[in-house]
């Protein structure tokens, strides 16, 4: 029982020059964004589709993730950012209270599902050699394998936690539990990561370690169940004819990722203020409803007006 319980307390990066520290959380979207440059590659070369059109949508697909994450989280979940601490939308840092190196933190999914799908209407209509829902069919199955290690990322930085549970698997989050500055003055160690460190290894601090309670650790839960996303649609576009029939695996995306995602809300903390808390249903659970739905439209009922280019 107790093996399937254990203390989280990771070096989140590493520190170069400063304040500024390499975050792992980056380097997880750096691979997510690397690995589908990789798949779109395959993808276009089976399809005969010219390479020239790749790195464009790479970039395309870059900023229309990172910006709609971003705006995403700031208006689905952190608002007072808008007046409290403007410019932290946009840079990677923190500005209120001092300037510190962030790295692009507040990322909400929901955002990012919106920002690819503009940005990809974007790129369509400067580069018009296939159908946007051609592009999306695809594009989705990069998006998948991407979302594996985005939540791995989240697992690192102690993001996005689950609710206390007493079931047989917890982990306990102490960079959670205790701020920066808090475990400092708990233990009057003054190296942050010392701190954290002396919590989980030095008996002295055995009652700051007693009070974490053990939590679902919902980032693995969801970057697990996407593994399968990814296999799946990879199957049905390569061992199937679905990839012909426009906007179904975009559609069959949709439905499984949302879905994953809705049901992982049950076990998730808040990740800010809720906005919508209707029918014991949180803001997450209700944006992924929309979603779901529109992947059911596509998957079920839509008919392309005009033949695929």
């Amino acid at each position: 029982m107790y093996l399937l319980k254990f203390d989280w307390n990771p070096i989140t990066g590493i520190d170069i020059i400063g304040n500024f520290k390499l975050h792992f959380y980056s380097l997880m979207w750096v691979t997510a964004f690397v690995l589908g440059w990789f798949i779109m590659k395959r993808i276009f070369t089976k399809e005969k589709v010219s390479l020239e059109y790749l790195d464009p949508l790479f970039i395309y697909t870059v900023l229309a993730t990172m910006i709609g994450a971003r705006l995403g989280h700031v208006l689905f979940y952190q608002s007072e950012l808008i007046s409290e601490d403007f410019f932290s939308i946009f840079l990677p840092f923190r500005f209120k209270g001092g300037i510190e190196f962030t790295g692009f933190q507040g990322l909400a999914s929901h955002g990012a599902a919106i920002g690819i799908i503009v940005g990809m209407y974007l790129y369509r209509k400067k580069y018009n050699y296939k159908s946007l829902l051609w592009i999306l069919d695809r594009v989705v199955i990069s998006v998948a394998s991407g979302a594996v290690f985005i939540r791995i990322g989240n697992f690192i930085n102690s993001e996005i936690i689950g609710k206390v549970t007493d079931s047989a698997f917890g982990v306990r989050f102490i960079q959670d539990q205790y701020y920066k500055s808090q475990i400092v003055q708990l233990t009057g160690i003054k190296d942050v990561q010392e701190a954290y460190n002396a919590v989980t290894s030095n008996p002295q601090f055995q009652n700051l370690l007693d009070v974490v309670p053990y939590r679902h650790p919902a980032q693995l839960y969801e970057s697990f169940c996407y593994v399968f996303v990814f296999l799946i649609l990879w199957y049905f576009y390569s061992k199937t004819t679905k990839k012909d029939q426009t906007g179904f695996l975009f559609g069959l995306f949709l439905i499984l990722l949302w879905t994953i995602r809705f049901f992982v809300e049950f076990v998730k903390e808040p990740q800010g203020d809720e906005y919508i808390n209707w029918f014991g249903l949180n803001t997450g659970q209700w944006l992924s409803i929309p979603f779901i739905l529109i992947g059911l439209y596509f998957m079920f009922v839509y008919k392309p007006k005009q033949p695929v280019l």
